[in-house]
């Protein structure tokens, strides 16, 4: 809004230093310091108002240690994320820009999504929450009109590289936008892949249902990372500190993906007003910062699942909207890992006990956070080392760019 507001004043009345609001970079610095200040200034007001209400975490005796000093404390504190994400992107973002208004309707979707579960934990007594069922489908219809929108929607374009100038190391790009199925793979020289090639085998005629395909796809991924999320929002400013850091490396990949200069340079494929997404992404970053000034140990409010479900939901779409869905698993790690602790605990405990007549698990306790919490290492520790996981798998989805 204030973006248009210096727009129209410039436009109409040649006001002095209004057209620093058309730089991706000063309105994505205002949007994180923005983010910071909504997280900091007003996240305590909001902790006060969920703690007179009495909306607490009930937590689930699991025997984990210092498990009963947190039964109490406030949840839904993904409503300060989700506030400090909103508010910046509404001010200084371009709301007509289709990237921007794919992001917006995710974030109040699984927003809500997050907010029944919580609501329905804390208000109805009930620990299961929403039934598994009904968030499944919910993620589900992200997924299927992100999917769809990117499919079908003419301002969702790339702009492909044609064939190198005599100019050593230049390239240009066609001059045309183009809908494209491609999407990029990491550590490959050519590292294009297009999902034609899917049912390209099955004829030529049926490349052009291969949008079916990408849309299951686009579907599986929204829902195994913002489950991934869930999982990983087990301690104190664990799955916060993880998506920052995840959060920090889609900055840098939605701003070399927009700009034309850096996209040349790296070789990688551009895709027009994508860069817009980086202020976005850093509202996204500095809420995340922001709510772990009390999220950390010992944490005064815990995000819920209106926070977490979320996270990993607004990651997963940026993702795919910058055409990188196939560097989650690298990116991504920490929650992959949380996810597939989970499923091989459980798995194996049912492979066991139907063989064995006794159930076996591979863990101490899934999520995989917890495991090391039973081998007896401090929960602060562990939270750390699970940053340092991430930023070393951050830093390697960096290195991807170049390293082919």
């Amino acid at each position: 809004m204030i973006y248009y507001l210096f727009e129209f004043l410039e436009s109409n009345y040649d006001l002095p230093g209004a057209g620093v609001f058309h730089y991706i970079s000063f309105r994505s610095a205002l949007a994180i310091i923005t983010s910071l200040l909504v997280s900091l200034v007003f996240g305590g007001r909001i902790i006060e108002l969920i703690r007179r209400n009495q909306i607490g975490e009930e937590v689930r005796k699991l025997g984990l240690k210092g498990e009963e000093k947190k039964s109490g404390t406030p949840t839904m504190g993904g409503l300060i994320i989700l506030s400090a994400i909103m508010i910046p992107t509404l001010l200084f973002a371009k709301l007509d820009n289709i990237y921007i208004q794919i992001m917006l309707v995710s974030t109040v979707w699984l927003g809500v999504i997050g907010f029944l579960d919580d609501y329905i934990k804390v208000f109805r007594k009930d620990k299961e929450g929403l039934a598994g069922k009904f968030k499944i489908l919910g993620q589900v219809g992200l997924g299927l009109i992100v999917g769809l929108v990117m499919v079908f929607h003419s301002d969702i374009v790339i702009k492909e590289k044609s064939v190198p100038t005599e100019i050593q190391g230049v390239y240009d790009f066609s001059e045309k936008a183009q809908k494209s199925s491609k999407t990029t793979i990491p550590f490959l020289k050519n590292n294009e892949f297009n999902y034609h090639d899917l049912t390209s085998w099955l004829g030529d005629g049926m490349k052009k249902y291969s949008w079916l395909i990408f849309v299951m796809i686009v579907v599986f991924i929204i829902t195994a990372v913002s489950n991934g999320a869930n999982m990983t929002d087990g301690l104190d400013g664990l799955a916060t500190g993880v998506s920052a850091i995840i959060g920090s490396t889609l900055v840098l990949f939605c701003y070399v993906s927009g700009n034309i200069i850096a996209a040349d340079y790296l070789n990688i494929m551009y895709i027009p007003d994508s860069g817009e997404l980086v202020v976005y992404m850093s509202a996204f970053v500095g809420a995340c910062v922001g709510f772990m000034w009390y999220n950390s140990f010992p944490a005064q409010v815990f995000m819920g699942d209106t926070g977490s479900l979320s996270l990993g939901g607004i990651i997963a779409v940026v993702a795919i909207l910058i055409r990188k869905e196939l560097m989650i698993p690298i990116l991504c790690g920490v929650f992959l890992l949380e996810n597939l602790s989970v499923i091989i605990q459980v798995g194996y405990f049912k492979y066991t006990r139907k063989k064995f007549g006794v159930g076996k698990r591979v863990f101490k306790m899934a999520p995989l956070h917890h495991h090391f919490q039973k081998l007896g290492i401090h929960e602060s520790k562990i939270v750390t080392r699970f940053w340092i996981a991430g930023i070393m798998l951050a830093i390697l989805t960096i290195v991807t760019l170049k390293l082919r």
